[in-house]
């Protein structure tokens, strides 16, 4: 097999494996390889440099596997080979943190610093449709203005499924 042809399989493979591990990641099965609907090629640059192993620009398949082998085995925390519910869990929860936490850097860094002030936090969302959720305006927000507030975001959450067919039906 020519160099060239051996190249073109080499990239067709981790493409494959990039992007199997992206339809693992869309139904939340995925290691390592971002889990936030962000597209396919997005995840892998998000992650490219941590695989890049040998720092050349170029991932190879060793990397990879060597990759999720490393990720697996970070995320088994009680070493038995196998990944529980709830180590599943823990890395899921801890990646959508982690991306979760560095849009809000990415968004509210108002001085580039890396990190938020309480001024750069603003005053959150619950003080800022404070008077929105005081629905009787006396000041204060009673646990059925409360309970009403939820009601109504959650039925426009069950809205936008409903439009998006994301039903549950």
């Amino acid at each position: 097999m020519t160099a060239p042809k051996k190249t073109a399989v080499a990239v067709l493979a981790l493409m494959g494996a990039v992007l199997g591990s992206a339809a693992l990641a869309d139904r939340g099965m995925g290691m390592g390889m971002g889990m936030g609907g962000e597209g396919r090629g997005a995840m892998l640059m998000d992650r490219f440099d941590e695989i890049d192993a040998d720092k050349n620009g170029k991932i190879t398949q060793e990397e990879l596997a060597a990759h999720r082998a490393a990720e697996f085995a970070a995320a088994d925390t009680n070493g038995d080979g196998a990944l529980s519910a709830e180590e599943l869990q823990a890395k899921m929860l801890a990646e959508m943190l982690a991306r979760h936490s560095a849009r809000m850097i990415e968004n509210m860094d108002n001085d580039g610093n890396g990190s938020l002030s309480a001024d750069e936090m603003g005053k959150g969302p619950m003080a800022e449709n404070f008077a929105r959720i005081d629905t009787d305006n006396d000041g204060a927000i009673s646990k059925d203005e409360a309970k009403a507030a939820a009601e109504k975001v959650g039925k426009r959450k069950e809205g936008r499924r409903h439009m998006m067919g994301q039903d549950d039906n």
